[in-house]
């Protein structure tokens, strides 16, 4: 991941951790979601948690019904749907992690092999369903959807990261599909231009033989046309003598079909 992509990951956390719940059950939310904090984290998920442990900053009795959330469903069922959130943006701060290495997006918790289940049941639940699996003795729920990826950073409560984000994904899809147009383009301008240089050569070979003069003048007329504009198109060249594509088509086709024999006598080869 570029410095410029880890640049925009480290201002969206910085921007998820500034969010200061109003509600004491969303404070108590978040904080069991930070408990215990990982040992390697953020400067800004500290202050976070820090902030939280203030006096007065949460209520005990809510305090005590969040801080077992981690594993119990039933503490879960009993949230509402804003200290869900509030404990999700927890998890994604204190165990979380955003990707955008190569043009894609790609974003996974890790978290104790016990959990990781729970937390990607938590997420479908909420309509988001994530993937999961243990690696290395670790519990990890992955997304690789941008789509779950931005509706999820939305719902924890990104702002005007999440804006740069999906602006950064149109940019990515716009470039990838300009690229794939040209690549399309380029690769029909090769195959047009090897084979006007397939028509010219047997035009020239059938002239050469006094074949040419013997075929009908519609082929003719499609071998004056192609040696006269040898870059145009079949459509141009249907446009120039008002004729149907097809027609060109078949004459062109005509004049390699004819030329075959001739330079198969003319190859040393033979």
């Amino acid at each position: 991941m570029g410095e410029t992509d880890r640049d925009f990951v480290a201002a969206l956390r910085a921007e998820l951790a500034a969010i200061d719940p109003v509600r004491g059950c969303d404070r108590a939310a978040l904080r069991a979601a930070l408990t215990p904090l990982p040992r390697r984290h953020d400067p800004v998920v500290a202050r976070l948690a820090l902030r939280l442990t203030r006096p007065g900053s949460l209520g005990d009795a809510v305090a005590g019904r969040v801080a077992p959330l981690a594993l119990d469903r039933e503490a879960w069922a009993a949230l509402p749907e804003h200290c869900r959130l509030a404990w999700l943006r927890g998890r994604f701060l204190a165990h979380g992690s955003l990707s955008l290495a190569g043009g894609r997006t790609h974003l996974e918790f890790v978290l104790a092999p016990d959990e990781a289940p729970v937390l990607a049941e938590r997420l479908a639940g909420l309509g988001l369903p994530a993937a999961w699996r243990i690696r290395r003795d670790r519990g990890v729920v992955t997304w690789k959807s941008a789509e779950r990826i931005v509706t999820f950073l939305g719902r924890i409560g990104a702002g005007p990261g999440l804006l740069e984000l999906e602006a950064r994904q149109v940019s990515r899809t716009l470039r990838g599909e300009l690229n794939r147009v040209l690549n399309a383009e380029s690769a029909n301008v090769a195959r047009s231009v090897r084979a006007a240089g397939r028509q010219l050569a047997a035009i020239r070979d059938l002239e050469a033989d006094g074949t040419l003069a013997t075929l009908p003048s519609l082929v003719r007329l499609v071998a004056d046309a192609r040696r006269d504009t040898p870059e145009a198109t079949i459509t141009e060249l249907a446009e120039r003598l008002g004729v149907h594509r097809s027609a060109v088509q078949r004459s062109l086709e005509r004049l390699e079909r004819e030329a075959a024999p001739i330079g198969e006598v003319a190859s040393p080869l033979a």
